[in-house]
């Protein structure tokens, strides 16, 4: 499924080397970004040179820059964007949580054919919405070569909050590696990338630290299941350069401040496969929208952005200092890095990178609080691990407590305390606040008999709800950590109604082979529709039987996260889903006509993670 990408060494003579443009370039235009906005809006896709670090490699850009150039609407308008393809490939445009007419959401085979070499297609939808958006190419790994850029929409209404400038904030990575190689390499082996495993001294430390039977079995049980703990990204720091507008972190981009202003940073996750933990020290960020939607205010010191997610954020630097924006990437192999500052040249100090996390049997859902522990060890006839052998050697309640010990140990390197910890202020189901709702699957519930087939390697035993947990990697700080329980619309949303039914997807894939599904399928094995019937309120409900994190990214229609939050329930169009975890989701159908509905990590999209939904006429 992965689309042949217009790389062409050939090319490399006589091109014109490309550079970031995203970036403040100078004092004169400090506190802008170059956009484009009016009723008519042309853009060129074409292959260019992309320089980076002193290396330079062919790309593909969005009117010659990377990212490309902001588009500015206003709420209300109708757009016209003119996009004329000089590649000598199909290509498309995506606009990443518009709502729009399904023939205008840009996915080549869903909703058009794509846009012809040497063809022109002309986008036309009205605005209905104000926020933080992005477009992308949707068609193979172009994306990956350069085709992102932000989108800003302008509300009607003055918007609730205030600030004197604004910037956007774009991540991103890249590789010197071509989408295709990279997609082939984790074919011959899904942990290509993964130079992070566990080494013989760490393992010295964890019998010291486990003793050696239990870190024995630790290490023979993750053998066994052909996985491992230090699985966080597909591709890592080892090929990524992680940009942010463009530039690397030796290029450190700045955007400038006058102390005691208020700046709003408009923070896209544009990567292709990387997860952001971003946060600057020595500022609180408070949180205002969430994909582009109201939220609640919510001051925090850090937050993950899974890929294609937006958070817009308010920052009141009063020194007359530099400060680091520093977005660390899940899986601690490398970082992104920029600058605010009161004058172009400063840099603040980039914090010390932390040590990567590990998995643990709770991402495996083998670790319920509460939960009947004698059942894990016997449904499908092992434990989550399909095929695998209830303990190593043991009886299985030994192997079961020697499990749980060793996972204890682990959280307790972790520096989280066992059970719930990393747990912030979940509401829980019988939340006295009448105000508050439920959260399905804050319990945890039992997986079904259905394995999903060869294209799954394992199943999560038992799934619950974690919107209330930062994720692995940021518990047990004493950072304040952006939650999804945390996010509350500003105002409550017309549609208040209970769904009427539910659909449950699991998550699920196969390492080793490289494959990637919902339900254990992939989609060119199960392109029959999820059909939702026009004006319906359904309920998503996500399962995750992998161990990987999946930004779930539903096109044309919103999400509204059932995080508790009663008649203020958030609406977002991509929605995190942790290993083991379960979470469900209120949509209206309330626009005709097939919409992508996929994993926004690249090449588990390409790999199979994707399906349609169909909404019915009326």
């Amino acid at each position: 499924m992965l689309l042949k990408c217009t790389v062409v060494a050939g090319l490399l003579a006589g091109m014109a080397p490309l550079v970031a443009t995203s970036a403040v370039t100078s004092t004169a235009n400090a506190g802008s970004q170059a956009a484009l906005s009016g009723d008519v809006i042309d853009l060129t896709i074409s292959e260019q040179l992309f320089r980076l670090d002193g290396r330079t490699a062919p790309a593909l850009a969005f009117n010659g820059a990377i990212p490309g150039p902001v588009i500015r609407l206003k709420e209300g308008q109708q757009a016209t964007l003119r996009v004329t393809n000089s590649l000598q490939e199909r290509s498309s445009i995506h606009w990443h949580g518009l709502l729009l007419p399904p023939n205008m959401d840009g996915v080549p085979g869903v909703s058009f054919a794509g846009i012809e070499p040497g063809a022109t297609f002309t986008y036309r939808f009205p605005v209905k919405q104000s926020g933080t958006y992005w477009f992308h190419s949707h068609s193979g790994g172009q994306e990956l070569s350069g085709m992102y850029a932000p989108m800003i929409i302008d509300p009607l209404e003055p918007e609730p909050f205030q600030y004197e400038r604004e910037y956007v904030v774009m991540l991103s990575d890249w590789s010197f590696e071509s989408p295709e190689t990279l997609f082939s390499n984790l074919k011959k082996q899904g942990g290509y990338y993964n130079f992070q495993k566990r080494t013989a001294g760490e393992f010295i430390t964890d019998v010291r630290r486990m003793g050696l039977w239990p870190a024995i079995q630790n290490y023979l049980m993750w053998d066994q299941m052909r996985m491992d703990p230090t699985d966080f990204a597909d591709v890592t720091g080892y090929t990524f350069t992680y940009l942010m507008n463009g530039l690397s972190p030796a290029g450190n981009w700045t955007g400038l401040f006058r102390p005691g202003e208020r700046v709003r940073l408009r923070l896209i996750n544009a990567a292709s496969m990387t997860f952001y933990d971003v946060r600057i020290p020595g500022l609180k960020m408070t949180v205002v929208q969430a994909d582009g939607q109201n939220v609640q205010p919510v001051m925090v010191d850090e937050l993950r952005m899974g890929v294609a997610e937006t958070y817009d954020v308010i920052v009141e630097p009063m020194e007359d200092q530099a400060y680091t924006i520093f977005a660390e990437t899940m899986d601690r192999s490398g970082y992104a890095r920029g600058t605010l500052a009161p004058r172009m040249g400063m840099s603040a100090e980039i914090p010390e990178r932390r040590p990567r996390p590990l998995r643990t049997m709770e991402d495996m859902g083998m670790s319920m609080e509460g939960m009947d522990k004698g059942d894990m060890t016997h449904s499908h006839g092992s434990m989550t691990m399909l095929g695998m052998e209830p303990s190593v050697g043991k009886s299985n309640g030994q192997a079961d407590h020697a499990n749980h010990k060793s996972q204890h140990m682990e959280h307790r390197q972790q520096g989280a305390a066992p059970s719930m910890q990393g747990t912030q202020e979940m509401p829980s189901v019988k939340a006295i606040d009448p105000r508050r709702s439920k959260i399905p699957g804050v319990e945890p519930v039992k997986h079904g008999p259905d394995d999903h087939g060869p294209g799954n390697q394992m199943v999560a035993e038992y799934s619950r709800n974690r919107i209330g947990e930062p994720g692995r990697g940021l518990e047990g700080g004493d950072r304040r950590v952006l939650l999804y329980t945390d996010l509350k619309s500003l105002a409550p949303y017309p549609d208040q109604r209970e769904p009427e039914r539910e659909i449950e997807l699991h998550l699920t894939g196969q390492m080793n082979r490289y494959m990637w599904s919902f339900d254990g399928k992939k989609y060119s094995e199960s392109r029959e529709p999820v059909r939702l019937r026009y004006g319906e309120r359904v309920r998503l409900t996500f399962v995750n039987d992998t161990m990987m994190e999946h930004p779930i990214h539903l096109h044309g229609m919103w999400m509204y996260v059932e995080n508790g939050a009663g008649e203020h329930l958030p609406r977002k169009h991509t929605v995190i889903v942790k290993p083991a975890e379960r979470v469900s989701v209120a949509v209206t159908a309330d626009v005709p006509g097939p919409w992508a509905f996929h994993c926004h990590l690249l090449f588990h999209m390409d790999a199979g993670m994707f399906r349609v939904v169909e909404v019915s006429e009326p």
